[in-house]
């Protein structure tokens, strides 16, 4: 249960149209509910603005359908990230209305009230579309999070005109995901060029020396452009997120 959820409910009992057993019945699994190989975090939401999400990998697909369920139960939906072929086509079975990206390897279900979008905007900048399904993962993410998200795809230094062409576009962001694998020298070209919080990705895209998406990360924890913050090799969930959080608190 989201927070906003809450705070409705707790409107409804305050002017007598929704009885206070109705918010107990609602409540009754908070804070956290133990399955035999998962315990679910139901007052994630309450907390942070959205509910638990669920990482797939090294989970059964009967595992990964049996906790999507109990956070479907609650209304506010689920964000599933890292399924493989089997997990994904298992939660589209159980949930029809659910929204698979196999690129992105995620299942995202709506929840029964959607989420107000924030005002502002997040551009995701991918330097080669080897990068897509990082960059997928973290634009899923902020869907979810009720977040509006452009790109700017294939626009890495090699042709760096590309970029250099979308000035507008980078100027118009309040916050730019850019993931890039090779060199990793993106993120340090878009900082140079915005004054918004620019969020760097590495991937483990690139040949041998790339070393798996070691030489971009560290390329990025090197960067001298001022503003530049860096998540884990392929980890576009967690730009996601903080895309997301720097957008939701620009509102406040």
């Amino acid at each position: 249960m989201t927070r906003e959820r809450l705070l409705d409910l707790l409107q409804q009992v305050a002017a007598g149209t929704v009885p206070p057993a109705a918010v107990a019945d609602q409540l009754a699994l908070a804070p956290f509910e133990q399955l035999p190989f998962a315990t679910i975090d139901h007052h994630r939401a309450i907390r942070q603005g959205y509910p638990e999400v669920v990482y797939a990998a090294g989970k059964t697909a009967e595992q990964v359908v049996a906790i999507a369920e109990r956070l479907a139960e609650q209304g506010d939906g689920f964000l599933v990230t890292r399924t493989d072929d089997e997990s994904r086509n298992a939660l589209v079975r159980r949930f029809p209305s659910a929204v698979a990206n196999p690129v992105a390897r995620t299942v995202l279900l709506e929840g029964r009230s959607r989420r107000s979008p924030s005002p502002g905007r997040a551009l995701i900048i991918t330097a080669g579309t080897s990068d897509l399904p990082v960059a997928d993962e973290a634009a899923v993410t902020l869907e979810a999070f009720g977040c509006e998200a452009h790109r700017l795809t294939d626009v890495g230094v090699a042709g760096i005109h590309r970029l250099l062409a979308q000035g507008d576009a980078l100027q118009a962001a309040q916050v730019i995901i850019v993931v890039a694998g090779m060199d990793g020298a993106l993120p340090s070209v878009v900082g140079g060029l915005v004054s918004c919080p620019v969020i760097a990705v590495p991937t483990s895209v690139g040949y041998g020396a790339s070393f798996g998406g070691i030489a971009p990360l560290l390329t990025m924890l090197n960067s001298c452009a001022a503003g530049v913050v860096v998540v884990n090799i392929d980890n576009g969930f967690g730009a996601g997120v903080a895309a997301a959080r720097i957008l939701r608190n620009a509102e406040i």
